[in-house]
């Protein structure tokens, strides 16, 4: 097989992986609101469920881009979809509360090994001009994991409230076996130092040197966005369920519909976006009008136009990430493990402090975590535009 089929073949598996992935994670979002209540806990314990599960990712992240600079991705990745698998089955099978918290961190650990050491690999087997369509392809079919997720789960709740889970777990480990078969073990320069001549740095270290690295601001602008989303993410299912009585079919129809046109803009538009306007200006764009589509649900009061108002959200986060991605990477160089690393750390920081907050606004006001997600994503915009502006980054 030619270094080009199989780069591709390659990128199609890791498409693959992370499509199951989402798709676990997504399962489960239209039955958290139902399921929460069997335990007897609501806004704040579902805030700090997923903080959780941001805490794993941020503490393991940076360890994981750095496995995968030395071990190479193949085993990050399926590390990761085992501890994925294994976390989702207790998180089905949990009797207390504290069960919960636990599982989910250890969801996040699974997801620190599995991102980081994917995203590095397609840096690995992509040119820096085919870099932003490679982390496009990728971040389509995470959209598509994340869109049929809901879909799934809103019906698999029928059969029992647990049920999503256990078929989350299954699927990741099914995409393990796949991934040791068939996924080939393409190095790149940096995998091939022996780890033993690696310094082993912790979180901390890592983190201040990241202040060092050309695209530090990309990562406190992924932070800072991560947050603000995160507060519609986090209490969306349970704003519709509150404020119109949404059953999780109904949650799952307006994730899907604009998961699904997120999807179609990925696979078909975000790599011209990025030639004709440039990664940075796509940034820009989107960041107002994701704020803006958080201001459209004070004026909405009926299902399609909350349709609209989603879809509208959905799509512009979804340009932002794959953008956000593609700027860090080129300017990486060599690091591409611990670029990966360090991106997904300041995400999960973002998506850690944004859900525990938000739960705790949306007990005091359920309209709250719309207005501060708005708040955050301008001033997303603003620090991106100052950066430029200063920096004049060339990628």
């Amino acid at each position: 097989m030619s270094t080009k089929k199989s780069s591709h073949f390659a990128l199609y598996i890791l498409m693959f992986n992370m499509f199951i992935a989402m798709a676990g994670i997504g399962l489960v979002i239209p039955v958290m609101p139902q399921y929460l209540e069997t335990f007897g806990v609501a806004g704040q314990a579902l805030g700090l469920i997923i903080a959780s599960f941001a805490l794993g990712q941020f503490l393991f992240s940076p360890l994981a881009g750095d496995l995968s600079d030395t071990l190479g991705r193949k085993k990050l990745i399926m590390v990761g979809l085992v501890i994925f698998s294994a976390s989702q089955l207790w998180f089905g099978l949990a009797t207390h509360e504290w069960m919960l918290y636990v599982a989910r961190f250890v969801t996040g650990i699974g997801g620190a090994f599995l991102i980081p050491a994917t995203m590095a690999f397609v840096a690995d087997i992509t040119s820096i001009e085919e870099r932003g369509k490679g982390m496009g392809l990728l971040g389509a079919s995470m959209s598509l994991g994340f869109m049929i997720g809901p879909a799934i789960g809103g019906f698999l709740a029928s059969v029992s409230l647990s049920f999503p889970f256990f078929m989350a777990s299954l699927a990741a480990i099914l995409s393990a076996i796949i991934s040791l078969i068939i996924l080939p073990d393409i190095k790149n320069a940096v995998a091939e130092i022996p780890p033993e001549k690696k310094a082993r740095e912790n979180i901390l270290t890592q983190m201040k040197n990241s202040v060092k690295t050309p695209y530090f601001m990309m990562l406190i602008i992924i932070f800072v966005f991560t947050f603000g989303i995160s507060n519609f993410q986090t209490t969306f299912s349970l704003y519709v369920d509150h404020k119109y009585n949404y059953t999780p079919k109904d949650i799952a129809v307006v994730l899907t519909v604009g998961g699904f046109i997120g999807v179609i803009v990925q696979t078909l538009v975000v790599e011209r976006l990025f030639k004709r306007f440039g990664e940075l200006n796509v940034i820009l764009v989107n960041l107002v009008v994701a704020a803006l589509a958080l201001l459209l649900f004070f004026f909405v009061n009926s299902f399609w136009l909350v349709l609209v108002a989603a879809s509208i959200f959905s799509t512009a986060t979804t340009l932002i990430r794959p953008a956000v991605n593609t700027v860090v990477s080129k300017l990486a160089g060599n690091e591409q493990g611990f670029a990966a690393g360090m991106n997904n750390a300041y995400m999960s920081l973002g998506s850690m402090i944004g859900p525990a907050l938000a739960g705790m606004f949306f007990d005091i006001n359920m309209n709250l975590p719309f207005i501060v997600g708005t708040i955050i994503l301008l001033f997303s915009w603003g620090l991106t535009l100052i950066w430029i502006r200063r920096k004049k980054p060339i990628i």
